[in-house]
């Protein structure tokens, strides 16, 4: 067995409670976002990408949306934020597709109203 000797520990003490560099996240730039309704008995779903979700659910609300989402009541369902415009778009061309997905989130929009 090996002794440690004080100027190593105390070394090592000192060491340990330098703070560690903090590492600055990207603030999300993008977001994708998922929205739900139901409309004349249909529960339907919408999926787009934003810089600013709270404006953008406004729009389709007001009915200066997206075509398809003119005339409806929207509940904002799900919404992801991304360090890049891509990042976004690509994630929102996954999310349309995952019908699995989507339809999980309008159950509990369901249970809920």
């Amino acid at each position: 067995m090996t002794a440690v000797s004080p100027l190593k520990s105390a070394a090592a003490k000192a060491k340990s409670r330098t703070p560690k560099p903090r590492v600055k996240k990207p603030k999300p730039v993008a977001f994708v976002y998922v929205l739900g309704c139901c409309h004349k008995g249909r529960w339907l779903s919408y999926v787009g990408w934003t810089n600013d979700v709270a404006q953008r659910l406004a729009k389709h609300n007001n009915g200066t949306g997206a075509r398809t989402t003119r005339g409806r009541t929207w509940t904002l369902l799900h919404t992801e934020g991304f360090a890049t415009r891509n990042e976004a778009m690509s994630r929102e061309w996954h999310l349309k597709r995952d019908r699995v997905f989507r339809k999980t989130l309008m159950d509990g929009l369901r249970a809920a109203g």
